[in-house]
C-alpha cells in the first residue's frame, strides 16, 4: 500500500509502536493491529519464551497484520547485549555488554558481536533492534546507562558504536543508536524523573554527540531521543523527545540525520508525570518524532493514537508533516525487506548458539577481563578453602530483569579447584543478611565477592561485606566487579580487584580463567575509577 492510498487513522497507526502483556497474541495486541493499524510491536521478556515460540509469535503477528494491509510490521526488542538483552536463553548467542566490548578495544569483533545478534533476531522475526547505546558514560553514578554504554572516551564509543551498527544492519536488522543527544553524563533515571545535561554546544559536540555523528555517517537506520534536558540547544525547560530545537534543528538539519527518529518509551516518567502520554505524544510528533514508542499499557496506547489523529484533525499537526514520517517509515521498511517471513521449519533451531558464534563472544569476554589492582594475591590459590559470594539480581528495575543463575563464577571456578562452595545473597543486603554473610565467610582462607553495582548510595549491603571481609587479616580477599566498574571507590583498601563487566555464564567462565592465570587479563578500563585508575588503565599478574 502506497502512501497516498492510506486514510489518516491508517498513517497515524504507522507511526506508533506498542507492546502487549503475553507471550501470544492477545485481545490488545489483535485491537491494536485491526483497529489501530500500529506500524509497530516491541517484545519484552514477558513475551519470549523460547526461540520456537518467538519465531511462531513473529510469524503470527505479521500473518495477522496481513490481513489488513500489505505494509509488515516493525518488530522490535532491547537487545542491548549482556545484562540488557530480553533474550538470554542458553541456546542462543547473548552478545557481551557495550562495556565489555569497550574493554575490548577490538573493532572487528565488536562488527561480528552486532552480525551475529541480528542474524539470530532475525530468524526470529525480529527485524529492528533498539541497540546500541552510544551514550558516553562520563558520569560514574548514571543509574541507568553504565555497562550499556562502550566507555568515557568518545572516540572509543564512536568507532565500537559504528561497528556493531555495521554488524546489525549487514544482518539485514535496523538498528538504533540511541539516546539522543546522549544519556550518558546524567545522575537521574529517565524511568523515573526527568534529567539535565548543562554542557555548552561545544563540550556537547566533541563528546555527547560525537558518536551519534559517526552513527550518522555509518548510516544507522534509526535514532532513539533521550528524555533529558539540554538547555544549551533548548532554552526551555523542556526533554529532548519532545523538543523540536533537538529533533528538527539540531538532529534533522545540523546534523543532516534523514532516518527514521523513534521516541523512548513515553510511559517513563520524564515524559507520562510531566505531560501525560497524549499530550507527549503529539508533542513529540511535533518536534519532528517519527515513531512513538509506548511499551506497556493498552489504554495509554489507545488514548495516544486517538489524540494524535484529533490532533491532526484540529490542525495542530498538519498531515504533511504526519506524511513525512510515514514515508521514512515505509523506505526504511522496503529497505530491509521485512515483508519477508520468516520459516519454521526442522532446520530452524540450527541457526542459534553456534560455536563460531559462541567462540567470538567467548573472545570478547577474555579480552575485556580489566585486572585493575592485586598485591600479590593473583593467580588465586587453588588449593585453599574458598567461598564466592554471588549477587542474585532479585529486584526487577526497567533495565534488569530477575535472574537466578544456575551457572556462576563458583561453578567456573570449581572445574579446577577442589574446595569452592558458594553464598548467596541479593543485590540490597539488609544488615542480618550482611552479618550472616560476613560470618559465613570467615570460615574460609580465601574469599572472592562478587559485586553488582556496590555503589554506596545504592548498594550499602555489598560495601558493608567487602569491608569487613577486607579488614580481617586472616582472610585473602579478592573483588570482582560484575557490572559497572566504579565499585572500587567505595573499598580502595581491597588489594585485588577485577573487572568483568557482566555476570553471565560465559563472562564468568573468562573471569575464572584470569583468576586462575590461565588467560591474561588484557582488558582496558573503559571510563576513569579515580585518578589513581584512569581511562585506559590495566595491569597485569607479576608471573605473566
Amino acid at each position: 500500500m502506497k502512501r497516498e492510498q492510506m486514510t489518516l487513522e491508517q498513517k497515524i497507526g504507522q507511526m506508533v509502536m506498542c507492546g502487549f502483556q503475553t507471550p501470544e497474541i492477545d485481545d490488545c495486541a489483535k485491537a491494536l493491529i485491526e483497529k489501530y493499524h500500529v506500524g509497530g510491536i516491541i517484545y519484552f521478556r514477558r513475551n519470549v519464551l523460547n526461540k520456537e515460540q518467538v519465531g511462531q509469535l513473529s510469524l503470527d503477528l505479521q500473518e495477522l497484520n496481513r490481513k489488513h494491509t500489505d505494509i509488515p510490521l516493525f518488530i522490535s526488542i532491547d537487545q542491548e547485549g549482556g545484562m540488557v538483552a530480553r533474550i538470554d536463553w542458553d541456546d542462543i548467542t547473548l552478545i557481551p555488554s557495550n562495556m565489555a566490548v569497550g574493554a575490548a578495544r577490538d573493532e572487528k569483533l565488536a562488527y561480528e558481536s552486532g552480525r551475529i545478534c541480528g542474524e539470530e533476531l532475525l530468524r526470529m522475526g525480529i527485524n529492528m533492534n533498539f541497540a546500541p547505546s552510544v551514550d558516553v558514560n562520563n558520569n560514574a553514578k548514571n543509574p541507568v546507562i553504565g555497562v550499556r554504554s562502550y566507555g568515557e572516551n568518545p572516540e572509543l564509543v564512536s568507532k565500537m558504536g559504528a561497528a556493531q551498527i555495521r554488524g546489525l544492519q549487514d544482518a539485514n536488522v535496523a538498528a538504533t543508536a540511541k539516546h539522543f543527544p546522549g544519556h550518558g553524563d546524567t545522575a537521574v533515571d529517565s524511568h523515573h524523573g526527568l534529567a539535565s545535561v548543562p554542557h555548552d554546544e561545544e563540550r556537547l559536540f566533541n563528546v555527547e554527540l560525537a558518536p551519534f555523528v559517526k552513527a550518522i555517517e555509518e548510516g544507522v537506520d534509526c535514532i532513539m531521543t533521550a528524555h533529558v534536558m539540554f538547555p544549551a540547544f533548548e532554552p526551555d525547560s523542556i526533554p529532548a523527545t519532545i523538543s523540536s530545537k533537538v529533533l528538527t534543528d539540531l538532529l534533522r538539519k545540523r546534523l543532516g540525520f534523514q532516518g527514521v527518529i523513534v521516541t523512548d518509551c513515553l510511559e517513563m516518567h520524564a515524559i507520562s508525570k510531566e505531560y501525560g502520554i497524549p499530550e507527549g505524544t503529539i508533542r513529540a510528533v511535533q518536534a519532528g518524532a517519527d515513531l512513538i514508542l509506548i511499551s506497556h499499557r493498552y489504554a495509554e496506547q489507545s488514548q495516544a493514537i486517538e489524540a494524535l489523529i484529533q490532533a491532526v484533525r484540529d490542525g495542530r499537526i498538519s498531515e504533511e508533516h504526519i506524511d513525512a514520517s510515514v514515508d521514512r517509515i515505509l523506505a526504511l521498511k522496503a529497505k530491509r525487506s521485512m515483508d519477508q517471513l520468516i520459516t519454521i521449519d526442522e532446520s530452524y533451531a540450527a541457526g542459534f548458539g553456534s560455536k563460531a558464534s559462541k567462540a567470538v563472544v567467548e573472545q570478547i569476554n577474555e579480552k575485556s577481563i580489566t585486572l585493575v589492582k592485586d598485591e600479590g594475591q593473583l593467580p588465586v590459590a587453588k588449593e585453599a578453602r574458598t567461598i564466592v559470594i554471588w549477587p542474585e539480581v532479585r529486584q526487577r528495575t526497567e533495565v534488569d530483569e530477575p535472574i537466578v543463575q544456575s551457572y556462576t563464577l563458583a561453578t567456573a571456578l570449581a572445574e579446577h579447584m577442589p574446595h569452592v562452595d558458594e553464598y548467596r545473597i541479593g543485590t540490597y543486603p539488609d544488615e542480618d543478611e550482611v552479618q550472616a554473610t560476613v560470618a559465613h565467610a570467615e570460615q574460609y582462607e580465601q574469599v572472592i565477592v562478587v559485586t553488582y553495582n556496590a555503589v554506596a548510595t545504592l548498594h550499602e549491603g555489598q560495601v558493608s561485606i567487602v569491608k569487613q571481609l577486607a579488614a580481617n587479616p586472616k582472610l585473602r580477599v579478592i573483588v570482582a566487579a560484575s557490572r559497572n566498574p566504579y565499585d572500587l571507590n567505595q573499598f580502595p583498601e581491597v588489594k585485588t580487584y577485577v573487572c568483568a563487566y557482566e555476570n553471565r555464564p560465559m563472562m564468568m567462565e573468562a573471569l575464572a580463567k584470569a583468576l586462575l592465570g590461565d588467560i591474561p587479563s588484557v582488558g582496558q578500563l573503559p571510563v576513569t575509577i579515580n585518578e589513581q585508575y584512569p581511562y585506559g588503565y590495566h595491569t597485569q599478574l607479576q608471573n605473566q
